[in-house]
C-alpha cells in the first residue's frame, strides 16, 4: 500500500482533483473542513481537473456560509443543495474510451451527502464513484 498526501504544506496554488474509487493499492490523503481540520483518505486513482481557480471559486462560494469552520454533519438542502450541486457541475471530467476524449460535467452523490464538507465532496464521474478534493481556502471569519 501507498499513501500520497495531496498538497502537504499547502504551497500547491488552486488546484481541484478527482480520487475515482478503485482497488490500487494507493490511498490519496487530504486535509478538509476548513478550521476543523479533518483528514481523510479515499483509495484509487487521481486525475487532475483542467480549469482550478475558476473551479475552486465556485466550490469555496458554497463554504463561504460555514466562515471557514467546515459543514461537517450539516443537512444540505433546497437553495443550499442546488448551489452545491452547480458548484460541482462546473467541474468537468475529461474520460476518455481510448481514440477520443469526451468531458462531462461531474455530478454530486447525493446518497453520500453525509460526506459532503468543505474540500471532500462525494461525486459521480464517467469512471464510477469518487471525490471531488480541492485547494480550500481558507475563509476569514467576520
Amino acid at each position: 500500500m501507498r499513501y500520497v498526501f495531496i498538497d502537504p504544506d499547502g504551497t500547491g496554488g488552486d488546484w481541484v482533483h478527482v480520487v475515482v474509487d478503485a482497488p490500487t493499492g494507493v490511498f490519496y490523503q487530504q486535509e478538509y473542513g476548513g478550521t476543523s481540520r479533518r483528514q481523510g483518505q479515499a483509495e484509487g486513482y487521481l486525475v487532475p481537473m483542467p480549469g482550478g481557480s475558476g473551479q475552486v471559486d465556485a466550490l469555496a462560494t458554497v463554504f463561504e456560509p460555514f466562515r471557514g469552520g467546515g459543514a461537517g454533519g450539516h443537512v444540505w438542502e433546497g437553495a443550499e443543495l442546488d448551489a452545491l450541486r452547480a458548484a460541482v457541475g462546473t467541474v468537468r471530467f475529461w474520460a476518455c474510451d481510448g481514440k477520443a476524449e469526451t468531458p462531462h460535467p461531474l455530478r454530486l452523490d447525493e446518497s453520500r451527502l453525509t460526506e459532503a464538507d468543505d474540500a471532500w465532496l462525494p461525486v459521480h464521474t464517467p469512471d464510477g464513484p469518487g471525490l471531488l478534493v480541492w485547494s480550500a481556502r481558507r475563509v476569514r471569519r467576520t
